[in-house]
């Protein structure tokens, strides 16, 4: 069945769950600008970041990617992430299971 959601009415930060399944995940990702997500990974799955506004710096492993609003970044969520605002920023973020070659 379709949702229909207003990600300005998701109020937890930095991290908001935008449905109620979670495959796959899909998330809103809001940090104020200087703010940053500890280094992380997420096994399994296929990670795309559309960024609707502000400016990241998204490392990578040991690669840091500069992200401007309107652009994608897909990666392995077996990579070790960090987001950094580099501006204010709000990002959509799918998790979908990885499929295997």
């Amino acid at each position: 069945m379709p949702e229909l959601t207003d990600l300005a009415t998701l109020s937890e930060t930095p991290h908001a769950e935008v449905f109620d399944r979670r495959e796959p995940r899909t998330v809103r990702l809001q940090l104020d600008a200087g703010e940053s997500v500890p280094p992380h990974t997420h096994p399994g799955t296929d990670v795309v970041l559309h960024l609707l506004s502000g400016h990241l710096e998204v490392t990578l492993d040991d690669e840091t990617y500069d992200v401007e609003a309107g652009e994608l970044l897909q990666f392995g969520g077996n990579s070790e992430a960090s987001p950094r605002a580099v501006e204010d920023s709000t990002a959509v973020i799918v998790l979908a299971p990885a499929v295997e070659d």
